[in-house]
């Protein structure tokens, strides 16, 4: 495992969250954001509207630019995120999970605990210099985020679909 627990979920949630916005879109109905939530564990404060729904919609462009951004560019983005949105870093333990860091109190809204939570777990990789562990999809129709955690460094695409897609394209190329 390369990163905390913490950094490597957060990671996972923010490029789900960012590929969302592909086609088809994932994040239409709350009941997609419920279901986020629940899948990722989130805690605090969760309205469950229309209204933070469509808040988060509006950061996915912001998270896909995090996550795809050069070091350099991730730090300055990183570093506008913690300090636009008032992060304090603090220790926490909850539910099963150990000490790990929250940076947001837990009341603000989703959206920006999302923003802040990737920015901390982009912290992680920068210092590790380890940004290559963040990619665009190798399928060349597809523009989704990779969180490569696994240990070969071997992911090159956002989805089974997409591997499926490019593993039946290649065998159907060795057949010809």
């Amino acid at each position: 495992m390369p990163f905390a627990h913490d950094t490597e979920m957060a990671l996972q949630a923010a490029a789900l969250v960012a590929n969302s916005a592909l086609e088809p879109d994932t994040l239409t109905e709350v009941a997609d954001l419920d279901a986020l939530w629940d899948e990722w564990g989130y805690t605090g404060r969760h309205d469950g509207t229309r209204a933070e729904l469509e808040e988060v919609r509006g950061v996915r462009a912001e998270l896909r630019e995090l996550l795809t951004a050069d070091r350099d560019g991730a730090v300055d983005l990183v570093n506008t995120l913690l300090r636009d949105n008032h992060a304090l870093p603090q220790l926490a333990r909850h539910g099963d999970y150990d000490w790990h860091i929250h940076a947001i109190d837990d009341q603000a809204p989703l959206a920006a605990r999302l923003l802040v939570e990737t920015a901390m777990a982009m912290v992680d990789v920068i210092r590790a210099d380890d940004m290559s562990r963040l990619a665009v999809c190798a399928d060349d129709t597809c523009e989704g985020v990779v969180v490569d955690l696994s240990r070969n460094r071997s992911k090159k695409f956002c989805s089974t679909t997409c591997g499926n897609r490019n593993a039946v394209a290649a065998y159907r190329a060795r057949q010809r």
